[in-house]
Order: structure tokens, then sequence, then C-alpha cells
């Protein structure tokens, strides 16, 4: 998955960018990043609850560090990515583990918080945006933007390929579709619900849909949506989201 801690550096593009044809997928994704909200993230503690497993997120001018914890039949794990690297204790011992385990474990903590914070790391320079135009998605008008990724700097997961529908009003985030390689390799389409604010930065849940024709390009997904060609597979759903302001010394010790 697709590392996040550039796009700290990057939130300010949105001011630049303003007077940019609407066509321009880089105007697009900053007015998103602006809508859900822009540089709040910066300096910012995150919580959330994702699966029986609890989230701290912690982000600080391009620093970070994510947590995740939870409790099953070898005790309790504690997983910290950082800017460093990756660890794993279990019932407070570290544990030794092979370069395949860390690489999975990582890309499993760093995805949920990717999919969590999006729009934001768009704004990572590893990202390549491409306008597809515009569409309709019950009543509602969306610009389509697809996005791949450099191999340098693009994650172990670099040719995943995205499809983000962006509110041409609202400038949210609302659908998106991505095609993946891991384990057999699909696609996925998601519409999010039950969209909150919690102080100032907006957090959604989604259903998550695959794809029941398996014959169309993954930009037609809101085609084989409407037309309920899309079947539910599960939902992604974040609770107990709390936001908080952080000391910047909290960054390098992953303090809760």
């Amino acid at each position: 998955m697709h590392y996040l801690p550039a796009f700290l550096s990057c939130a300010f593009i949105v001011f630049g960018l303003a007077c940019q044809p609407k066509s321009d997928p880089k105007k697009i994704i900053a007015n998103a990043i602006e809508a859900h909200g822009g540089q709040d993230y910066d300096g910012k503690h995150i919580s959330f609850s994702f699966r029986d497993r609890d989230y701290d997120v912690y982000l600080n001018s391009g620093q970070f560090t994510y947590e995740r914890m939870w409790e099953d039949s070898i005790g309790n794990v504690h997983d910290v990515l950082t800017n460093e690297g990756f660890t794993r204790k279990v019932n407070g011992k570290e544990m030794v583990l092979s370069a395949e385990d860390e690489t999975i474990y990582t890309n499993s903590l760093n995805s949920v918080v990717y999919f969590a914070l999006l729009p934001q790391p768009l704004t990572d320079p590893a990202v390549n945006a491409t306008y597809l135009g515009a569409d309709t998605i019950n009543s509602e008008q969306y610009y389509k933007v697809r996005v791949t990724f450099d191999q340098a700097g693009g994650g172990t997961d670099f040719d995943d390929v995205f499809v983000y529908w962006f509110h041409q009003d609202k400038h949210t985030r609302d659908y998106l579709a991505y095609e993946f390689h891991v384990n057999g390799g699909g696609t996925r389409f998601r519409e999010a619900y039950n969209v909150r604010e919690v102080n100032g930065l907006r957090f959604a849940d989604f259903i998550n849909y695959t794809d029941t024709l398996h014959q169309f390009p993954l930009e037609e997904y809101n085609i084989q949506f409407t037309s309920q060609q899309v079947q539910e597979l599960s939902r992604i759903d974040l609770e107990n989201v709390q936001v908080e302001v952080i000391e910047q010394s909290a960054i390098a010790t992953g303090q809760n």
C-alpha cells in the first residue's frame, strides 16, 4: 500500500491551483483535500476503531506514527509504523519478524490508515493523476480521476490502480474504485455513507462492492453500480473517531 507522509508538505497546493481549469486533476484533488479538512490534518492525533482493533495516527510535517492494538490468543499485540520502520510487540516484548511478515504487517496497517485519510495521501509525489471526464451517479455530477503510482516511492503495491469520483460542487470523495494484485487480485467499488465531521476533518464509512460481470474497465464501475450489477461484499466502518491536537514530541514517541 502507498505511504502517506509526503502529503503534509504538499497540502499548500490548493492555494496555487485556483486559476487552473476544472479538468486539471491536481486542482480537483486539491479542492477535495480542502473539502475534507485541508491543512487541519497536520499536527493531529486521529484515533478510531476498525474491526475490533484500535488505531492511533499521529501526523506532523511529514513525520508520522501509526499504531494498532488488539488482543487475541497470543496476547496483547501492539504494531507501530513510523518513518523509521515497523515494530510489533506482543505482551510488551518486541518480536523478531521475517522480512515477509514485516512487509505483510506493514502493508495491512498502512492500508487501513491510507483509506481512512483519503484524499489526503493523493498529494504524494509518486501519484500520477489523470482526468477522465465528468460522470453522473444518482443524479449528482462528478469529476472522475484515475490514479496510478510510480514504482519509486509507490510502495509494494505501486501497480494498483484507483479511480475516484469527486463531487463537482461539494468536492467530496463520494465513490472510488480500485484494482489490486495481491491475494489473487481483483477490483472493488466503494460508496460513502455515514459522513460526519470530527473537529474539522471529514470522515465516512464505505459500502464495499465487488463486480458480478468481470468484463468492464475500472472507470466504468459507476455504470455497473447504477445498474445494480455489483454485489455488496463488506462494510468499511470506522468507529469511535476522535481528533485531537498533539504536541510535536508525541510524534516521535507515539504517546497516546
